[in-house]
């Protein structure tokens, strides 16, 4: 469960000029033992890239959608391997329905932006006095390109009016279909780039496991974990630490927390191998649990079960999501969203974006398929006094599901 996280990290990396000082910091060095397991890791290559372009391609040429424009971001790398931030300068590509990709930017960025660009591909420049929507339009018209434009739906509002106003007499349409119909199902590579970064956060958790302390704060834990996570050969990604009455909010609030005995810790992590990400979460009490913890830990595992049970090629995502609620909701849970109970989707799709689409939601009705990829999270929240969530993320496959990460078998073994 990624999202809406920034402010709770922000706080984290604020306070972490204080973790010198704490006594997790110098649990956080204790990493020697730790080795990478990234020897085996392949980058995904031109040819790859090249051929996840010519399936957008195809996909175009089925919709009668001339070009797609995409902006910085996880689709941009996945088709052309540039790792660019957006900012209030343009760089874009466009993938043309035939023939080689463009990138516009700014001229001063064309020889950053060269560095990463990984498949054949024209680069079209403009200056700070120039409008760079008229730069794209301008290739549009060069490749006679006059037909429908696929608008990659994370573009922003400026780049769409500005090409809109450029070339008001060609439609701008919804590009997600295209872009979706690509990155949805993973290839066996890309699995093993997830497997990869699943590997890496388990193995951080079960160091940091052991090395958390009575007093600890959300960033001494943290820091532990994301060293672990380089040691490992993993770039780390997040790390929010939520102890005790925080734990019963997803996300987190801005009160101070300390580890202490009998109570809540809650740890959702995960990290990056070649972009493509693991989200891994797990709940353990320091100390000794108490009968209540127990039961919603247990039914928690349950709920994650179920989803895992109900996740079949050829059925609604959505209905993933319905069977977790019923189950809960015969625990006198919800009903529905309401608390206490599970007030967030069951999942998310993962890969390089930490939240892929679809989602794991009441109402999806995207078909599962095999190569999709999503977390399983039904965490069960009780407001003013704890939150349990377990998060293995797993894989469609023709014969049904499959974990990246297993889930642990008990509270009192949330490690495995």
């Amino acid at each position: 469960m990624r999202a809406d996280r920034r402010h709770f990290m922000g706080m984290t990396m604020a306070t972490a000029g204080l973790a010198a000082l704490s006594p997790g910091w110098a649990f956080a060095q204790g990493t020697s033992e730790l080795k990478p397991i990234t020897g085996n890791v392949v980058p995904i290559s031109s040819a790859e890239r090249l051929s996840r372009i010519a399936r957008a391609q195809e996909l175009m040429r089925a919709q009668g959608i001339s070009a797609l424009l995409i902006e910085p971001g996880a689709s941009l790398i996945y088709f052309t391997g540039v790792r660019w931030n957006r900012s209030e300068r343009l760089t874009a590509a466009i993938i043309p329905v035939e023939g080689d990709i463009a990138i516009v930017t700014p001229h001063f960025e064309e020889p950053s932006v060269r560095e990463s660009l990984n498949v054949p591909g024209e680069v079209r420049v403009w200056h700070e006095d120039q409008n760079p929507l008229a730069i794209a339009a301008g290739f549009l018209r060069d490749r006679k390109l006059r037909g429908p434009v696929g608008i990659e739906e994370t573009v922003r509002f400026f780049a769409f009016e500005g090409l809109s106003k450029a070339m008001p007499g060609v439609k701008l349409v919804d590009g997600a279909p295209i872009v979706r119909g690509c990155r949805l199902i993973k290839s066996a590579h890309e699995l093993a780039l997830m497997q990869t970064a699943s590997d890496i956060t388990i193995g951080a958790y079960r160091h940091t496991a052991s090395r958390i302390e009575e007093g600890m704060s959300p960033a001494d834990i943290g820091a532990i974990m994301n060293d672990a996570t380089r040691a490992l050969g993993g770039q780390p990604g997040f790390a929010l630490i939520l102890l005790g009455e925080a734990s019963a909010y997803p996300h987190g609030n801005g009160k101070p927390q300390q580890v202490r005995k009998g109570e809540v810790v809650l740890m959702d992590c995960g990290c990056t191998v070649e972009g493509y990400q693991s989200d891994i979460s797990r709940t353990f009490v320091f100390g000794e649990a108490n009968a209540e913890q127990r039961k919603v830990w247990n039914e928690m595992h349950r709920g994650q079960e179920i989803a895992f049970a109900a996740a079949r090629v050829g059925r609604p995502a959505g209905s993933v999501d319905d069977a977790v609620r019923a189950y809960y909701e015969k625990l006198g849970y919800g009903p529905d969203y309401k608390l206490p109970g599970l007030s967030h989707r069951t999942g998310h799709g993962i890969g390089l974006d930490g939240h892929d689409p679809v989602n794991l939601v009441r109402g999806e009705k995207t078909l599962l398929a095999p190569g999709m990829c999503f977390s399983n999270e039904p965490g069960i929240y009780l407001p003013g006094k704890f939150g349990i969530r377990l998060e293995d993320c797993f894989y469609m496959t023709a014969a049904g599901p499959h974990w990246f990460s297993t889930p642990p078998p008990s509270l009192g073994n949330p490690f495995g």
